[in-house]
């Protein structure tokens, strides 16, 4: 039962921070497409993953290289430059700050997102 219950928060968590990222993306890049927020949400978590485990406990420089790869994750997969991808991310982040929070007084769920740093 632990099995499917881990996945049916990371299924929760991941669809809330694409959610994040696509507010993002629809504000900032005119993309409005839910399932590629999903993906790029998908993959960025993936990124963040593997690049903190990597450098991520080096001091003050691990988390900065780990967020530039979440960022070219973003810029790779939104149009714009390196600025439209912080904008995303930082919309995606208070988005997703908002849903957690309203959902957490609702004592639905905790603070926590697949996809969104810091989430």
């Amino acid at each position: 039962m632990a099995l499917v219950d881990s996945l049916i928060v990371f299924a929760v968590s991941l669809l809330i921070g694409a959610l994040g990222i696509y507010v993002g993306g629809r504000a900032v890049a005119d993309v409005d497409d839910y399932t590629y927020a999903i993906v790029t949400a998908l993959i960025g978590a993936v990124v963040w993953g593997v690049v903190g485990f990597f450098v991520g406990w080096i001091p003050l420089l691990g988390p900065i290289l780990t967020l530039l790869a979440y960022l070219a994750v973003i810029n790779w997969r939104y149009p714009g430059g390196w600025l439209d991808a912080a904008l995303i991310a930082l919309i995606a982040w208070v988005a997703v700050l908002v849903v957690l929070y309203v959902l957490a007084l609702l004592e639905l769920t905790t603070f926590g997102a697949v996809g969104v740093p810091g989430m």
